[in-house]
């Protein structure tokens, strides 16, 4: 059995998967966020293809840790994904997630459009990867 983050966002959504042992991250695709339906039905087959039994959702946090406006956004995704989905749900601290892809993408030397493409799974990676860190230790 694997684990899932996804990595939200309002026009992509970032995959990144586990590997059976749970040890090792590895971004997987990024899937449209509109329309909801299309993207659950890919969620779906991925839960059911890649064997997966817990999702993980980045939190967007403050420096400070407080929640910001992109939190409650990020609320009302997981309340509608969790009416839809059957595997147990749990929120992760994703702050600096998306820069730290962004900068190993350009030391990379990945093209900008290029980073466009990969900067929502690369994300989802780390922010896996970060749970995975700390759920083994």
């Amino acid at each position: 059995m694997r684990v899932l983050a996804l990595d939200h966002g309002t026009v992509r959504i970032g995959v990144a998967l586990s590997d059976e042992l749970k040890m090792i991250a590895s971004p997987l695709e990024h899937i449209p966020a509109e329309p909801f339906e299309e993207f659950l039905k890919r969620l779906e087959a991925l839960v059911t293809e890649k064997q997966v039994e817990l999702i993980i959702i980045g939190m967007p946090r403050n420096m400070d840790g407080s929640y910001g406006p992109a939190a409650g956004k990020v609320r009302e995704f997981i309340a509608k994904l969790q009416t839809e989905v059957t595997v147990p749900i749990r929120t992760w601290d994703e702050r600096l997630t998306s820069s730290q892809a962004n900068r190993i993408l350009i030391q990379g030397n990945v093209r900008r459009d290029k980073r466009k493409e990969t900067v929502d799974k690369m994300a989802a990676a780390i922010l896996l990867q970060s749970y995975l860190d700390l759920s083994t230790a």
